[in-house]
């Protein structure tokens, strides 16, 4: 049999999909490349300036680093689970805890301006935030103890470094540029899978009912989520190049800060901007990944590209709030176009 030709429409419909792929392909690689050419250029300056605060005389970072070495007993076992896991609850919830501040008081108002939902969360459910924190606590606990463990006999199989002996500044630049980018890939599709009815319904809507999300929602997620979204993408870059266990913890600290930020609801002056994940909450669609790279290669940032919110993605340079300078053509969000999607 013949195959069927492409009605025009459907042909109109690939021709635009090819062209936005390739579209996207040649921004990542102009942005990329340029990237490169800059820090080739500048890499002797920089380079001096970095290695300033990394070796601090020579002798700063690692001295301190033997001293904590020391504090576990020279025990690799203790040092990679204990802390490890001191590491990651100390700074989420040192984070967190002043995003969590202007939530409850909405106080400086100088900050709550820069709040992208302004009328959600206002005031804040007091019994739905106590189960996020047992949530999160469960997380980090519960399931983060024994992944710990997991972890370590991980590491110990992939001969990862455990020792007083710090690796040097430009190792540890090349390492957690390979782990973003490991990281974009696996939570791109571990979330998007995630997003399949199936799983949705049974595992993945829980994160969702926070629409208007707050800091802690960050890792305020089902066990199994929690597992295979927040804590196995992080772990595997590290794993795959037996990273010391101090590079680790930088990563890991990182990473932490990075995600509460996406998921703060605030929009503040010089940090990240979250909108892309706040629109994700808020349309239940769209933006399944960290950098955004894994979404424009695969078209699932396109509701958010045609919304304000896409314009307002960018970071803040001064203080007027970009709700304010970008406002929205009504009062209210952009609603999901097409409700069939929100489980895609």
């Amino acid at each position: 049999m013949l195959a069927r030709r492409p009605i025009p429409a459907q042909r109109d419909r690939e021709l635009s999909q090819n062209r936005g792929l390739w579209e996207s392909i040649c921004i990542y690689v102009i942005v990329v490349g340029g990237a490169a050419i800059v820090v080739a250029a500048a890499r002797n300056s920089i380079t001096w300036h970095l290695q300033q605060f990394w070796g601090a005389s020579g002798d700063y970072w690692q001295s301190n680093w033997e001293k904590l070495f020391h504090l576990f007993g020279d025990d690799e076992m203790k040092l990679a689970i204990w802390g490890s896991l001191i590491v990651n609850i100390a700074v989420f919830w040192l984070f967190n805890s002043w995003l969590l501040l202007i939530e409850l008081t909405g106080r400086p108002q100088c900050l709550t301006k820069y709040k992208i939902q302004a009328d959600k969360n206002v005031p804040m459910d007091p019994a739905k935030l106590k189960h996020a924190i047992l949530m999160v606590i469960f997380n980090q606990t519960v399931v983060g103890i024994p992944f710990s463990f997991v972890f370590y006999w991980l590491m110990k199989y992939r001969n990862c470094g455990f020792g007083v002996e710090l690796p040097t500044f430009h190792w540890v630049l090349f390492e957690l540029t390979v782990f973003s980018l490991v990281e974009e890939v696996l939570f791109y599709y571990g979330h998007r899978l995630f997003h399949r009815p199936y799983l949705y319904k049974r595992i993945h809507k829980q994160h969702h009912e926070w629409t208007a999300p707050i800091g802690l929602t960050a890792i305020y997620a089902h066990p199994v989520e929690h597992v295979f979204c927040n804590l196995l993408p992080p772990v595997v870059g590290p794993l795959i190049l037996g990273s010391h266990i101090a590079t680790s913890w930088l990563w890991f600290s990182l990473a932490l800060v990075s995600t509460s930020i996406a998921h703060c609801g605030y929009h503040f002056p010089f940090l990240p901007s979250p909108e892309a994940h706040d629109f994700h909450h808020s349309q239940f669609v769209n933006n399944y990944g960290v950098l955004g790279v894994m979404d424009r290669l695969h078209g699932t940032d396109n509701l958010f590209r045609a919304s304000k919110a896409y314009q307002r993605h960018v970071l803040l340079l001064n203080l007027t709030p970009l709700s304010q300078q970008i406002p929205d053509e009504d009062s209210r969000k952009e609603t999901c176009m097409n409700t069939n999607q929100c489980s895609q």
